[in-house]
């Protein structure tokens, strides 16, 4: 599949449940960081997580005691480590299947939005054979799976709305502000919306100020925030917004004019603890080729 083939099944797929091709990039991104596959057994796979307490809790007792014995269970979430490669991971797996292979595809986490095999029953698949033949499907295959993950989970209203932080909660678990999860989609997406491309496109970046409302200053309060600059985040650019705007211009050498257009953006993204974004068209190309590398030929 082609970079551009890429983008417009990502864009297709969005507009199919009424949906920004550029927040599903976003959460595409964040969840996968472009990966979408590997090489196992001369097979390409899906990136997968085995997660040791679901497995223990799936099996009777006389299965239950050869896992734990063999490092593969335990009662206690995080006791059992996924290695850091994912052949080592597929071996891991593997070795669960053939003590209970219902069970080791249950509690295995698929594919690029990493939905649980668990969930098999709740998502309408037949079996969780069904889910993870649909996640070894390619990138299409994946998608699909995510995209009826957030659909059931209610979350679609959210991800149309931008409301990250409600997405982040219901997706990622009540900790999302841990890894600041709620931001790295809100930056993902503001990078994809304002990118040129064959699949997804969007305005260009607008310039807050004092009576303006919405998402756009909601990510900016947002950034502000994760910056260290205390300030509620309620999407309306007031006295109290205006305040920490000025605040942060002058600690960073810019114009302190109030107006939060691109300078202060960048200034803001490159502020953050986890870091800057990268340039905008190389970075949506770049995880385009790298789906495309991974399930070509």
């Amino acid at each position: 599949m082609s970079t551009a083939q890429t983008l417009d099944l990502v864009a297709r797929l969005a507009k199919e449940v009424a949906l920004d091709p550029a927040a599903l990039m976003a959460v595409i991104e964040v969840e996968s960081e472009g990966r979408a596959g590997t090489m196992i057994n001369g097979r390409q796979e899906p990136l997968i997580r085995f997660e040791g307490h679901y497995f223990d809790r799936r099996l009777p007792a006389e299965k239950q005691e050869i896992a734990r014995r063999e490092g593969l269970a335990s009662p206690t979430a995080g006791a059992v480590k996924n290695p850091p490669s994912q052949a080592a991971r597929w071996r891991m797996l593997e070795r669960a299947a053939a003590i209970d292979r219902k069970a080791a595809y249950e509690a295995t986490s698929w594919g690029i939005g990493q939905v649980m095999g668990a969930h098999w029953a709740w998502l309408g698949y037949a079996s969780v054979e069904a889910l993870v033949e649909e996640a070894r499907g390619g990138v299409e295959g994946q998608a699909r799976l995510m995209l009826r993950y957030i659909e059931k989970a209610g979350l679609l209203d959210p991800l149309r709305r931008h409301d990250w932080a409600a997405f982040a909660r219901g997706y990622n678990g009540p900790a999302y502000t841990r890894n600041s999860y709620h931001l790295r989609l809100s930056l993902a997406y503001r990078r994809h919306a304002r990118t040129p491309g064959p699949a997804i496109s969007g305005d260009t970046e607008p310039l807050l100020r004092r009576g303006s409302r919405g998402s756009a200053v909601a990510h900016l309060q947002s950034l502000l925030a994760a910056a260290g600059y205390p300030i509620e985040i309620d999407g309306v650019f007031g006295p109290e917004t205006l305040k920490v705007v000025l605040a942060f211009q002058r600690h960073h050498g810019l114009d302190a004019d109030g107006i939060a257009g691109p300078a202060t953006i960048s200034a803001l993204e490159h502020a953050l603890p986890f870091g800057s974004s990268p340039s905008l068209w190389a970075r949506v190309v770049g995880l385009a080729r790298r789906f495309a590398k991974a399930f070509s030929g």
